[in-house]
């Protein structure tokens, strides 16, 4: 037999409408994002707390920007962002220590990611907007 009749044949493109991730698989992939977009959004959050932070008039420019709906709700996607990274850090510690490795608790913990981080974005972002 030939090399070319022993190998399976390949796809030629990735279909990604057609992978059914784990849930515990979106948790990581969010993690990645919120990430990045919290390190993106760096220069932005710097420069809003510089403006808090400065004399009287550069305040007056921070509330009059963060009083725009647009930026609070860009701001509030930064909270979750934040949030989600921060609850999907502590599970990813976790896991490094062997803990909820087994089937069952890493779906429980990838959904209780989820659920905390939405709900505190929720609480927090009520209580601030």
């Amino acid at each position: 037999m030939s090399e070319m009749t022993v190998r399976k044949k390949r796809p030629k493109h990735l279909a990604l409408h057609e992978i059914r991730l784990p849930l515990a698989g979106f948790v990581s992939i969010l993690h990645r994002v919120s990430g990045a977009g919290l390190f993106l959004m760096l220069p932005l959050l710097l420069s809003l707390f510089g403006n808090s932070l400065g004399s009287p008039e550069t305040f007056a420019a921070y509330k009059s920007t963060v009083s725009n709906p647009l930026v609070k709700l860009v701001l509030f996607g930064l909270l979750w962002a934040y949030l989600h990274h921060f609850c999907a850090g502590i599970r990813f510690l976790l896991l490094d220590m062997h803990k909820g490795l087994d089937l069952a608790s890493s779906r429980q913990s990838a959904r209780l990611v989820l659920i905390v981080s939405l709900v505190l974005t929720v609480l927090i972002g009520v209580k601030l907007w």
